[in-house]
């Protein structure tokens, strides 16, 4: 994927799951099955892991260089990066610490729609910024995979969004089959 196609992706994945959670009624955004996650705090989820992505990618390179390094192997392609991430998670993978949103209430959807989706503009700014190469040099950590070249950290934050859009889907069909009774 070159930048513009991650670009056009994070803007489109990030627009698609905030309208999807922004169309809810109250009930479907408050729901949650067996413990899990409400549509809200899913939300906030992306949000959280989004943001220090968008903060890291306007400092400068020689920063970025200082505080995380340069990787010293190549960027898996998108496929690869899928399965690694899907892998962690089928091996006990949660989110933790500062990535686990608290209770969402129904009143904060709309803004933190629009924080995500502001903070989601400002991160493709950021990326338009570096070249191709660049993104492939530059490494950042994520608290579940590790060191991740920017274009890999690119390609989870494209998929992630993809993963709690799903988990979304599949509460809310577990709403309306409890409600069937």
């Amino acid at each position: 994927m070159n930048k513009e196609v991650i670009i056009q992706k994070l803007l489109s994945n990030h627009q698609e799951f905030a309208e999807l959670v922004s169309s809810l009624d109250e009930s479907g955004f408050n729901f949650s099955a067996n413990n899990k996650w409400t549509a809200g705090q899913h939300l906030e989820h992306i949000y959280l892991a989004v943001s220090p992505l968008t903060k890291a990618l306007i400092l400068p390179v020689f920063i970025l260089k200082l505080l995380f390094g340069k990787t010293n192997r190549l960027s898996k392609n998108y496929e690869g990066l899928v399965k690694k991430y899907s892998d962690k998670l089928q091996n006990g993978g949660v989110a933790s610490g500062r990535f686990i949103p608290k209770k969402v209430s129904f009143e904060q959807k709309e803004i933190l729609k629009r924080k995500l989706l502001k903070n989601v503009k400002i991160l493709c700014k950021a990326v338009n910024n570096f070249t191709e190469a660049k993104l492939d040099d530059y490494i950042l950590p994520h608290p579940l995979l590790g060191k991740l070249t920017i274009k890999e950290m690119l390609y989870f934050t494209i998929y992630h969004v993809e993963h709690h859009k799903k988990l979304v889907l599949q509460n809310l069909h577990m709403q309306s089959e409890s409600a069937k009774g």
